[in-house]
């Protein structure tokens, strides 16, 4: 059965979700951000994650924005920043999120050649419509598809089921490609076909399945898709 549907994971793997430390960091008046800009991006990053989890295991689901909001709280005491202006610059900055330069071709291929293109993504509605205008990209998109439709987070199944609910896809007709190996990994388990776009080069996550392929960006995603 050929590939008919690519479905993205939103931050991280379309929008680069250091770019709202970064460009934050490079604005007169933030000098003690400079110096810490990376590191404050990936606690926020991973903060954001792990919160996600724990509202899904502890069943107190709260949105997107609000969990975004808590991770970047917890990432600015641990490095010493503080101020309303700061943090609400942080939050506008996040809502605005840039693509990765490779991303408007990619989508843009895939489209041309009639797969059809959804986002699945964490994110909240408004959150992702924001992004989606920033990078210029929702009218390459057939959908978007938040977890706010059924109440828990990633790698939940009923995350997952929303493909099929929405496309009447088999699992075997959707790639599945996310920036997180967990992502990618419990994607493959509930049977798609899957692709992790590893960035940083890290090492598989030690859990029951595997990303089907691994990828450094997303530039190869058509040929894959393809391929399959």
């Amino acid at each position: 059965m050929t590939i008919t549907t690519c479905i993205f994971d939103a931050y991280g793997t379309l929008f680069d979700v250091s770019a709202a430390a970064r460009e934050a960091a490079e604005e007169p008046g933030n000098e003690t951000l400079a110096a810490c800009w990376q590191a404050l991006a990936a606690d926020w990053r991973l903060k954001q994650l792990e919160y996600t989890w724990l509202r899904a295991v502890a069943d107190a689901h709260d949105d997107f924005w609000q969990v975004t909001r808590d991770g970047l709280d917890w990432a600015m005491e641990k490095h010493g920043l503080e101020g309303d202006d700061l943090r609400t610059r942080l939050m506008q900055l996040y809502a605005e999120l840039s693509a990765y330069p490779e991303v408007p071709e990619m989508l843009k291929t895939l489209k041309n050649a009639g797969y059809r293109l959804a986002i699945l993504s964490n994110g909240e509605p408004k959150m992702l419509q924001s992004a989606m205008k920033s990078a210029d990209i929702a009218d390459l998109l057939d959908d978007c598809l938040s977890v706010e439709n059924v109440g828990v987070y990633k790698p939940h199944a009923r995350v997952y089921d929303m493909v099929g609910d929405r496309f009447g896809s088999a699992n075997e007709e959707v790639l599945f490609v996310s920036s997180n190996g967990w992502d990618a990994a419990c994607a493959t388990g509930y049977g798609f076909h899957t692709a992790w776009v590893n960035r940083m080069g890290l090492p598989v996550d030690r859990m029951p399945w595997t990303p089907r392929h691994i990828v450094s960006d997303l530039t190869t995603i058509p040929e894959l898709a393809k391929s399959l």
